[in-house]
This record gives structure tokens, sequence and C-alpha cells, in this order.
């Protein structure tokens, strides 16, 4: 506990030299208060581009994936006996193979059995040429059930016009994105023409636009329902590629994703896997950020190490005479650490406020206005964790900051200094 007269030398000092204590504490201000303002921002911006990417992911995809037959290659026939004077035939060419998922009803079945899936929307995808006059263009053409793919991405809080169940009441109805329907000049109510693969044409009528702020959902892509996809490639009424599913518990799909691969046969991806470069991009900005503000703290931190050096070798007499009259090494060092830690304190709280006040402004700037980012404002999260971070990280640079001169300040030995 620090003594009264111990309080009121260390008052003293701090008011004595108030343009340096201002100092000091304008250094740890502005310094927290970046710190909060760009983790801030960092984090909502990371926010936003994860939930428009989990927007389109769904948890769990289970597909039959493109296989390559090694079986005529001289590895695969002799595979582990290859003498040096070999000659190995490398990429050969993937086999023809039937993307179709086998008892596609029996697993979607079995899937909506279990407990831990709340959704389970079949898909059947392909690549097709639409057409509307002269202009053409090609884009990824989804056949859905489209009451399972609103539960699975919230279609109907995307669409520009129409909506989703627009294709269950209307024959050969198709949702087109905003800006792929833009590019073919098409509005509500036309008809355009898609071209399968295998040549066979259908002719939709346009029932709706979506606008998911993704350039590959918004420009090149399309939704009809599972049977007019099924009838545009010629397949029957079970062909299904894809099945993807959403959990009650996202975090699970990593486990859940194996599992469901090894009973099936098929390939099974999890979110985060499909994800990893997203992810990885969101830990190296978060790491940058906190290098970086973290930097503009042990800046403030030397300025304050500067300015206590400053003053202890500016009160070595009065630290001699403190000394010769008695106080302790530890109360020297309360006094000087603890001018320190005040002004960690008070440039850490002024600091929290700084940064809570420049992240409350930013959060109300508009965002420029963007074909494709469905986004009004600047994103801003106001996580606590941040403020907290931030406190503890000011405390302890200010501390150590000055530590060090208030254990120098103990050595002081008064008598070399009074007769000095």
């Amino acid at each position: 506990m620090m003594l009264p007269v111990n309080w009121k030398i260390m008052k003293v000092h701090l008011l004595s030299r108030k343009r340096q204590t201002i100092v000091a504490m304008l250094g740890v201000t502005f310094g927290i208060g970046m710190f909060i303002l760009m983790m801030s921002f960092m984090k909502g911006m990371n926010d936003f581009f994860e939930d428009i990417m989990l927007s389109v992911t769904p948890d769990i995809r289970i597909y039959n994936d493109y296989k390559t037959d090694y079986s005529s290659s001289v590895t695969g026939q002799y595979l582990g006996a290859r003498p040096k004077n070999w000659i190995i035939v490398r990429h050969p060419r993937p086999r023809q193979i039937n993307l179709n998922l086998k008892n596609a009803p029996g697993i979607i079945e079995d899937l909506r059995k279990q407990n831990e899936i709340q959704v389970v929307s079949p898909l059947v995808s392909a690549q097709v040429l639409f057409n509307y006059g002269p202009v053409q263009l090609s884009a990824l053409l989804d056949g859905v059930d489209i009451r399972e793919e609103d539960r699975l991405f919230g279609l109907s809080d995307k669409m520009a016009s129409g909506r989703p169940e627009n294709l269950l009441t209307s024959d050969n109805g198709i949702l087109l994105g905003y800006k792929l329907a833009k590019k073919l000049n098409v509005r509500t109510g036309d008809l355009v023409t898609a071209t399968a693969p295998s040549g066979i044409q259908l002719r939709f009528r346009v029932v709706g636009l979506y606008k998911f702020g993704i350039a590959t959902m918004d420009e090149f892509k399309a939704y009809v329902s599972l049977t007019d996809m099924q009838q545009l490639l010629g397949k029957s009424r079970d062909y299904i590629t894809d099945i993807r599913l959403k959990l009650k518990d996202m975090k699970q799909a990593a486990v859940k994703a194996p599992a469901l691969a090894k009973r099936y046969g098929y390939k099974a991806d999890d979110w985060e896997t499909v994800n990893a470069s997203i992810k990885a991009g969101n830990l190296i900005r978060d790491t940058f950020t906190y290098v970086l503000n973290f930097t503009l703290l042990l800046i403030a931190g030397f300025g304050i190490y500067n300015i206590m050096n400053m003053v202890i070798l500016g009160k070595l007499k009065d630290i001699a005479i403190l000394k010769a009259e008695g106080f302790a090494r530890k109360d020297i060092v309360q006094i000087f650490l603890s001018q320190s830690l005040i002004i960690g304190l008070i440039g850490s709280v002024a600091g929290l406020l700084l940064g809570f006040l420049l992240s409350y402004s930013l959060s109300k700037v508009p965002w420029p206005e963007d074909e494709y980012i469905v986004i009004k404002r600047f994103p801003v999260n106001f996580d606590t964790l941040y403020y907290m971070v931030g406190l503890i990280f000011g405390l302890l640079t200010t501390g150590i900051a000055g530590l060090l001169p208030a254990l120098k300040a103990s050595r002081v030995d008064p008598v070399a200094i009074l007769r000095g």
C-alpha cells in the first residue's frame, strides 16, 4: 500500500512537468485508440466476408469426384518395381465417369433421418449456354428443390425481384443472378434459351432476380427446378450430382464429413476445407494488424521510458535526500513506478474512449455504392475483447517502461550524489 507521503511526492512529480506528462499520456492514448479502431474495422471486414462466404457454402457437400485412371499406364501395371531406365507415362486422362450419385433418393432419405442434420438439399448442376437475342453467355445452371435451397442459403432475403417460390408455380421458370440478367439484358417475365453440353435446348421464363453480393453467384449462376434441369440434361428423375447439407452445429462439419464419405462412398467436403484459403487470409490480416498496433504501443512505451529517465536525472538530488531521510528502496520504486502506471491508466482509458468514438464514427460512414457488395456502411465489430486487450497491454507496456527507471532510481547512492 502506498504511503500518503509517497503519493504526494508522486503527484508533485507528475504535475510539475505537465507538458511531459500530457505528451506521454497522448502517446498511450493514440496508440490504444488506433489499436481499437484497426482491430474493430479488420474484425468487421473479416466477419462480413466470412458471412458472405458462408451464405453460399453448405456445411457439407457430397458429390462424385473426377478420378484419374492409372490402370493402363506403366506405373499402374508395375507399381513398386521401377528400374531407372523406364520411361514413365505421366498425366493420364481422367476416365469418363457418371457424376450421378447412385441411389441418391435413398441417401437423401437416410440423411434426413439424422438428427444433427438440419437441411438436405439435392442438386443437379451443369455449365450451360444462355441465349437472349444476339447475346450468348456461359453460366452455371443449378437444378434445385427451391424450398430446401431457401432453407440452406436464405435465398428469400437475397431476392432483388420476385420470390424463390415462383419456381414452383411457373412452368420452366428460372431465377437469374442480378449481374447475369443485366448482361443478358433481360427482366422478370422475359424468355431465355438454355443450351446443355449435349445440345438439348429449353426456353425458360425469368421469374425472379437475386443478389448475393458475390460475383460467382450474381454473374455466373442461375436456378431452375430439379425436374427442369434433369429434362435439359436428358437425365432421369433420380439423377443427382450433389447433396448439400446444413448442420444444426456447423462446427461439427469437419468431423461429420469424413464419416459421411466413408458411409456412402462419395467425396464429402466440409465448409472449413473449402474455404481454408479465406480463413488463412483472415488470420494473416489479423496477425498483421496485431503486430502493427502493438508496435504503436511499444513506441508509446519507449516515450514513457525516456520521460521517466529524464525525470530521474533531474531528480537525483531529491532522490538522494529522500534516501538519506530514511526512504527505503521500495518507496523510491513505488514513487516512480506509480507515476508511469498513472500515465498508462489515464492514457489507456482515454485511448479506449477515443477508439470507440472513431469506430462508431466509421460504422456510420456509407459504403461506396457497388454492384456486387451488398452493404450500406463500413462493417465494424465492437468486440469487448479488443478493449480488454488494449487496456491490459497499455498498462503492461507503461508498467515495464516505468519499472526500469524506477529500479535505477532506487539504486542511487545518496552519499555519492550529495558529495558530487
